[in-house]
């Protein structure tokens, strides 16, 4: 039986760019909130972010960049030592193992440098689309459009993508965008859904609301309070 094709999303191509114009002008300057220096500090981080949060993880990479400032080093780890230092970004044992095979990888078939290529990347140990694209995108200057949580819940919400699949919306969000804006594109809704649309949405701040889905089914045509807030 030939798998089921998802849904196309209900905006077009045009729509899409439109709707992430604004929000762009919302949240001028979006970018990965991970510190790092390069591509290697930026890979490290990334699979810390599993499960945490970001500034969580860059209370935690100083201390693993200084014990371990390259992919040798990584390599070469102790694996309780690591884990005491990245223990309070959760899964601590499952990560250092992830990160040693991942350095160890990378030492042993790409001579110690972090590869360019998404199907290079997804083959490290703790590497997944996700976070290769996140490396690709901030590091190494090849367009990438992580889809983590945020953008699987926003785009969905909006209908620029709709799917569960994280693949899928990645691949719907690229058909929609030039190469240039998946990077941006991916901070941004990143951003929009940290700030704006959480699990519980403040649609009322939003800058795209009049062109949202979810807007306009809870809203647009429902009448309005001054504040915005429908009448109940």
């Amino acid at each position: 039986m030939r798998a089921r094709r998802p849904p196309n999303p209900s905006k077009s191509p045009a729509a899409t760019r439109s709707i992430l114009s604004r929000l762009e002008a919302q949240h001028p300057g979006a970018t990965t909130e991970l510190h790092f220096t390069n591509a290697y500090e930026l890979l490290v981080a990334t699979i810390l972010s599993a499960q945490c949060t970001d500034a969580r993880v860059n209370q935690v990479t100083p201390a693993v960049f200084k014990h371990y400032p390259d992919a040798r080093a990584l390599a070469g780890a102790d694996l309780r030592d690591l884990e005491r230092l990245v223990q309070p970004t959760g899964f601590f044992r499952a990560k250092s193992r992830s990160l040693v095979g991942m350095a160890t990888e990378v030492v042993e078939r790409h001579g110690e440098e972090i590869p360019a290529r998404m199907e290079d990347l997804i083959e490290l140990p703790g590497v997944g689309r996700k976070t290769a694209n996140v490396v690709l995108g901030h590091a190494l200057g090849v367009p990438g459009l992580p889809v983590d949580r945020h953008v699987l819940r926003v785009a969905n919400r909006i209908g620029i993508a709709r799917s569960d699949d994280p693949e899928v919306v990645e691949a719907q969000l690229c058909r929609a965008l030039p190469r240039a804006r998946w990077t941006r594109a991916s901070d941004t809704l990143i951003l929009h859904g940290r700030r704006i649309c959480k699990p519980k949405p403040r649609c009322d701040q939003c800058a795209a609301r009049t062109a949202c889905d979810h807007w306009k089914r809870e809203w647009g045509s429902a009448p309005r309070a001054a504040g915005g807030s429908k009448r109940r």
